[in-house]
C-alpha cells in the first residue's frame, strides 16, 4: 500500500504499562536487542500513519522510547484501560474530534502495517460509526466454542451486532450450518477523537462486565462498530514466556 492509495489521516497509540501477571514487565521484554514495545513502534512506523506515540505511565519506559527514538507521552497510572489511556493522549496532543487514532496493542511485534491501515480505512469509510475493528473467519470448532476466542456477528452494513466469548450465532440446524460464517474478532481498533472523550464519560454495561468484553460499553450506549474482515489473523501476540521465545525465533530468521 502506497501514499497514493489515499490513505485517511491517522495516527496510532500504543499503550504500554508494565503490570502484567503473566508476563512481568512484558513491554520491556528483550527481542533480538530492543524492547517488545520498541518493536511494536517500529512495525506501526511502517504503516502510514502520520505519527506513533507510546502512551505510558512507566519512567522505564519512557526512558526506552527516548533512547529508541520513538515518541512518548506519559500519562496517569490510574487509567483503568487502555482505551481511557488512549483518550487522555488524545486530550494531550489537543487532537480535533474528526482525527482518526488506531490503537496497537504493546504486545504485537508482528502486526502486519496493513493491518493497521485496513482498521483505520474501515472507520474513514464509514462516517456513522464511530470505531472499527478487524475479524477474521473461523472454521476450527475448537475455536469455535473456546471462549478465550472472541466471536463477533454483523449486521448487512458490516457492523457489530455483538461480540461474545458464546458460540455465535449458535447453529440450530445443523443443515444450515455450511451458511454460517463465524468471525474471530482481533483486538485492534480505530477510534474517532470524540468518541474517546465520551467513552471515558460511560459507566461499565451489564453485557461487558458479564463477558469482560470492554468494547460492549460502546454497543450498549448505541455507538456503531465497523468491521473489516480480513483473510487471515495476524501472527500471534505475546502473553506467556512461550510465546515471547516463539516471537524472539522468528525475528532470528535471516
Amino acid at each position: 500500500m502506497s501514499q497514493s492509495s489515499k490513505a485517511p489521516d491517522f495516527l496510532v497509540v500504543i499503550p504500554a504499562r508494565l503490570g502484567s501477571t503473566r508476563l512481568p514487565r512484558k513491554p520491556l521484554a528483550d527481542i533480538g536487542g530492543k524492547p517488545m514495545v520498541i518493536r511494536v513502534a517500529e512495525r506501526a512506523k511502517q504503516s502510514l500513519a502520520q505519527s506513533v506515540v507510546v502512551a505510558t505511565d512507566s519512567p522505564e519506559i519512557q526512558a526506552a522510547c527516548d533512547e529508541h527514538r520513538i515518541e512518548c507521552l506519559m500519562t496517569s497510572a490510574d487509567h483503568p484501560t487502555g482505551t481511557d489511556r488512549i483518550a487522555e493522549v488524545a486530550q494531550l496532543l489537543k487532537l480535533p474530534n474528526n482525527a482518526l487514532i488506531v490503537n496497537v496493542q504493546g504486545d504485537e511485534p508482528l502486526i502486519p502495517p496493513e493491518l493497521i491501515n485496513q482498521v483505520a480505512s474501515t472507520l474513514a469509510a464509514h462516517q456513522e460509526c464511530a470505531i472499527s475493528t478487524v475479524a477474521v473467519p473461523i472454521t476450527e470448532l475448537s475455536e469455535i466454542n473456546n471462549p478465550n476466542v472472541v466471536k463477533v456477528v454483523l449486521n448487512r452494513a458490516g457492523e457489530a451486532l455483538y461480540f461474545s466469548r458464546a458460540l455465535i450465532p449458535f447453529v440450530r440446524d445443523p443443515q444450515t450450518h455450511q451458511k454460517i460464517e463465524h468471525l474471530r474478532h482481533l483486538g485492534i481498533y480505530a477510534y474517532r477523537a470524540d468518541f474517546l472523550q465520551a467513552y471515558t464519560r460511560l459507566e461499565p454495561a451489564l453485557p461487558e462486565q458479564a463477558e469482560a468484553l470492554e468494547q460492549l460499553r460502546a454497543l450498549w450506549n448505541g455507538y456503531r462498530i465497523a468491521v473489516h474482515i480480513a483473510p487471515e489473523a495476524p501472527p500471534a501476540g505475546v502473553d506467556t514466556p512461550e510465546d515471547l521465545e516463539r516471537v524472539r525465533q522468528l525475528l532470528a530468521r535471516p
